[in-house]
Formats: structure tokens, C-alpha cells, sequence
């Protein structure tokens, strides 16, 4: 680690994105788990924050892991932010996304073509068929 002294711009700034990077991996992750969420999850997530890793790139104390902390928050923060700016300007959507995944049917004249890979989400359903190429099944929920 280099003197406090001698801390160039370069090196906060690399910190801070690399929190950033860390955050965004962080929720993504979260976000797209298909598991229940167990106490192993809380112990991921103090590992990424304060892990021996961390705090060997990082001392504890210095500008360099509080650049690493503020890029943290910014990139967990920054995706949910986008996320709901997504979801609040998309017509198939609306705050209930977040509670329990809700969204609007395909219409009829609307389909998921079968070469799209269906997105795995903690509210999605993939053993679910995707409805078929000609129309949506009523029956049958979408995965986005």
C-alpha cells in the first residue's frame, strides 16, 4: 500500500470504480438468484464488502478503501436506481414489479420468439413452456 501522501487521483479513482463494479455485481446477483435466500448470502456480501481480499488491495482506514466504499454504494444503489427507471418507464410494468414480479400479459399480436434464451429471475418461473411463436397461450404466464 502507498503512503497516504503519495496517493495519486488515478488510485482513488480506480477504487471508487471498482466498488462500483462490485456494487452493480453485487445486486445483479441478487437480483437474478434462483435459490432462496439463506444466512450464506449475508456472509457473501460482508466478504465483498470487508473480506481479506478487500482489505489487502484496501487498508481499512485509508481514502483508498473509502473510495472503495462509496464506489460500493454507488454501483449496488446506481442498479437499483436504473432498474426502477426502467420498470417506471415501460408501459408492461408498474412498482408491483418489485413486490412479487407482476407485469402486463403479451398482447396478442406480441410474441417471444423461441431462439430468446427466458431471462431466470427469483420471481420467474423457467419450467414454465414460453407461449407458442404464432400467439400467446393465456394460460400459459410469460417469463421476461
Amino acid at each position: 500500500m502507498s503512503d497516504p501522501a503519495t496517493r495519486s487521483i488515478i488510485q482513488l479513482i480506480g477504487a471508487l470504480a471498482f466498488g462500483i463494479i462490485i456494487g452493480w455485481r453485487v445486486y445483479f446477483t441478487d437480483r437474478y438468484r434462483t435459490a432462496a435466500v439463506d444466512f450464506g448470502d449475508l456472509a457473501t456480501v460482508i466478504g465483498i464488502i470487508g473480506g481479506g481480499a478487500i482489505l489487502a488491495l484496501f487498508q481499512a482506514g485509508t481514502d483508498l478503501f473509502g473510495a472503495y466504499g462509496v464506489g460500493l454504494a454507488i454501483g449496488f444503489f446506481g442498479y437499483h436506481i436504473r432498474l426502477a427507471r426502467l420498470v417506471r418507464r415501460s408501459a408492461n410494468f408498474d412498482d408491483d414489479f418489485f413486490i412479487d414480479g407482476r407485469r402486463k400479459k403479451i398482447a396478442d399480436d406480441e410474441f417471444i420468439p423461441d431462439y430468446v434464451r427466458p431471462t431466470t429471475t427469483a420471481m420467474g418461473d423457467i419450467t414454465k413452456p414460453r407461449p407458442p411463436a404464432g400467439g400467446a397461450d393465456p394460460n400459459v404466464p410469460v417469463i421476461h
